[in-house]
């Protein structure tokens, strides 16, 4: 497994930061363009919204307008309509989301909307999963692999959520003539939950969990530790979605909740050891630009870069 330099800061995005000899060329490239596209893109934004006037309509994007209504037609089935009272602003974000975001990176579609998807519901804007879940659906994501996204990330940012999100996700499969509920994917017993968990989690995770709740009183390190276990053989264990999906998932899902640097860091070497490279989080934190915002989209990259995977 390749390794990034750990230790560098925030502003520390010149070619220095990307020459350790465990990072390849091309990871080192992508997460420099990631960067560079995210500061890129707070300029044009910003321009943008100083310089749109009513009448200027598609020719703002130009090519970028074209690639955007393109991607939309491919998702949605259609151009968006124009906003009839925001209409800067919706061509600002569509350009944006549909122009440049979907071109970066080397996600395909169907991962795309899966991260989207977990986004969306982390910060529980509902009405765009409505949409989003036919754009997963056309692109060929199986009704399955939605709902198994968001199980997979029930635990990190509270079930009620996901709850929530899965009624809008029936919704839609209820429209499109998919039967409910869907087929069960779980795979272990309930009294094999610890077990089957700790087969998943000891080689990616080890036992620091343990180690780091140590000083709590009681029992206590040992309990939270066990649930944690547990929870990996509720989700991990289940068909329908590859684990390095899961992990992706998870990645995303902290991302967007903010204030996890600790779990970003865990998380960031987690994905590498399941098998998803640098290019492939920094693609899939892009793809999050949108709907989570610069802040924590940057403090994800920075993780990315700063991961390194050492001993369990």
């Amino acid at each position: 497994m390749r390794h990034v330099r750990s230790g560098l800061r925030p502003h520390q995005l010149g070619s220095e930061a990307f020459e350790n000899p465990m990072f390849s060329r091309r990871e080192a490239k992508s997460l420099r363009a990631a960067l560079l596209s995210l500061a890129l893109f707070t300029s044009a934004t910003a321009q943008g919204l100083a310089q749109a006037t009513p009448q200027e309509g598609p020719s703002v994007g130009g090519s970028r307008t074209e690639r955007s209504q393109a991607k939309q037609k491919a998702l949605l089935g259609d151009v968006l309509s124009a906003s009839t009272t925001q209409p800067e602003l919706m061509q600002i974000l569509r350009n944006l989301t549909y122009g440049d975001v979907y071109a970066i990176g080397n996600l395909d579609d169907r991962t795309r909307e899966l991260v989207t998807l977990v986004v969306l519901t982390t910060n529980q804007t509902l009405p765009q999963i409505k949409a989003h879940t036919h754009a997963a659906l056309n692109v060929g994501v199986p009704p399955i692999e939605i709902r198994e996204a968001l199980y997979q990330v029930g635990a990190f940012i509270g079930f009620p959520k996901v709850i929530n999100a899965l009624e809008v996700v029936d919704e839609v499969l209820a429209s499109r003539g998919v039967a409910l509920p869907l087929e069960p994917k779980a795979t272990v017993a309930d009294h094999e939950r610890f077990e089957k968990g700790r087969a998943i989690q000891q080689p990616i995770y080890g036992g620091r969990m343990r180690e780091n709740l140590r000083d709590l009183p009681g029992s206590l390190p040992d309990d939270v530790s066990r649930l944690v276990t547990e929870s990996f053989g509720d989700f991990y264990t289940r068909e329908g979605l590859d684990i390095r999906t899961r992990e992706l998932m998870i990645f995303c899902a902290l991302a967007t909740l903010g204030g996890t640097d600790r779990q970003l860091a865990s998380h960031a070497e987690g994905n590498l050891k399941v098998g998803n490279s640098i290019e492939t989080m920094a693609s899939a934190m892009v793809q999050a630009l949108p709907h989570v915002g610069f802040p924590r989209v940057l403090n994800a990259l920075y993780a990315i870069k700063d991961v390194k995977v050492g001993a369990n």
